[in-house]
């Protein structure tokens, strides 16, 4: 059964009386937004946090959003609110800090390797170059970002977040001529290194990111195994990381 939302007039009387029984019955009817958002992260992270805790640090993302929200500005909700959710929870899950030192220094490594061989070559390495850079067998570095996978997506997801922070308020403010010129900037970054993917990158980030599939699904679809989907999506990552540090969108 589809959710409606709620209306402009409800909108309206919850800012002018934001009593606490109001604020609470908004929560209950967009709980489900949290639901899916923690329930997508809680997949990609199932040996490392709970579904539960995932959902409690939305249900305050929620609540954050729902102070902010201004009716006025003619944004909807729902939108707003999912990138406050998404937020918080990754906010959350940096803050843990659950990735072993061991496999955070195996895994930079290969981010600095990915680099220096794109800078000199002008192209991405195949794992066999990426491995003799490394000194290491092919093996090992597909074990590296399979092991690394869940922590290069939250990665990636903090830092575009941090670069499109604007967006979460330019949703309720026109965006200045200098963001405008940002964000416009960014999607043709975005654009060109995705053209730069193979087919089989591309298509894992086009069925997590605009399909929404968790790795699982995305397996069954390709036809692949959950753990080649990883590394595929984690060698995707490394791609669009690797360009965003060269235009300074993101830390290196």
């Amino acid at each position: 059964m589809a959710v409606h939302e709620i209306s402009d007039d409800m909108w309206s009387l919850f800012k002018h009386k934001h009593t606490i029984e109001m604020r609470n019955a908004i929560v209950m009817h967009y709980t489900y937004l949290v639901k899916g958002i923690a329930g997508r992260l809680a997949h990609t992270y199932q040996n490392h946090f709970d579904f539960d805790d995932l959902l409690s640090c939305g249900i305050f993302g929620l609540m954050d959003a729902i102070e902010k929200f201004d009716i006025d500005k003619g944004v909807k909700f729902e939108t707003y609110a999912s990138w406050r959710i998404k937020g918080s929870i990754i906010d959350q899950i940096r803050k843990q800090d659950w990735l072993p030192k061991s496999l955070r220094q195996k895994f930079k490594s290969i981010e600095v390797a990915y680099e220096i061989f794109e800078k000199n070559n002008g192209r991405y390495p195949e794992d066999s170059e990426l491995a003799d850079s490394l000194c290491v067998s092919v093996e090992k570095v597909r074990e590296i970002l399979n092991e690394s996978y869940s922590y290069q997506i939250i990665s990636m997801d903090e830092q575009i977040m941090n670069v499109m922070d604007f967006d979460q308020d330019s949703m309720h403010h026109e965006l200045s001529p200098e963001h405008s010129c940002i964000e416009d900037e960014l999607k043709l970054t975005l654009s060109k290194v995705i053209d730069k993917l193979t087919d089989n990158e591309r298509m894992v980030v086009s069925l997590y990111y605009y399909e929404e599939l968790s790795q699982k699904e995305i397996s069954k679809v390709m036809r692949l195994t959950e753990s080649r989907v990883s590394q595929l999506h984690t060698k995707a990552l490394l791609k669009l990381k690797t360009h965003l540090e060269k235009h300074h969108y993101v830390e290196s």
